[in-house]
């Protein structure tokens, strides 16, 4: 605690990086969709989700016509996804943790990415519909 007082200035220019930090982390992978607009997009034919959860995960509940590509195998699957390159990629996970890195692989291949803000946990959390399966 002493040293918070007396270094301060150090304190507050390594708290306003570590926010900053966080900011152009978050961004890397498309901005975060909240789940209304998520469900517009997909209405309205525009948007399509790609689900980075492993297949067991996917397995116990997705979002209909969900792709499922885990995260760790997006790099190299890509291609899965060049038949919806006009439409934006709205990439689910289970709370948000690996959207941001999958994101970031789908934009420097050129598609138009965004994620699910709060991943499968805030889908569900709001009663909106899944398939098992």
């Amino acid at each position: 605690m002493n040293f918070i007082t007396e270094q301060w200035l150090l304190v507050s220019l390594l708290s306003a990086l570590i926010v900053a930090l966080a900011v152009l982390e978050s961004r890397k992978g498309g901005k975060a969709l909240n789940f209304h607009e998520a469900t517009r997009l997909l209405n309205q034919d525009l948007a399509i989700i790609v689900d980075v959860r492993d297949a067991k995960e996917y397995g116990a509940g997705h979002i209909v016509d969900a792709l499922n590509i885990p995260h760790t195998k997006l790099q190299g699957r890509t291609s899965e996804l060049e038949k919806y390159r006009s439409k934006t990629i709205i990439v689910a996970d289970k709370m948000g943790q690996h959207a941001g890195t999958a994101g970031k692989v789908l934009a420097d291949q050129g598609f138009t990415v965004t994620r699910l803000q709060g991943g499968m946990s805030e889908w569900v959390g709001q009663n909106l519909p899944v398939v098992k399966g």
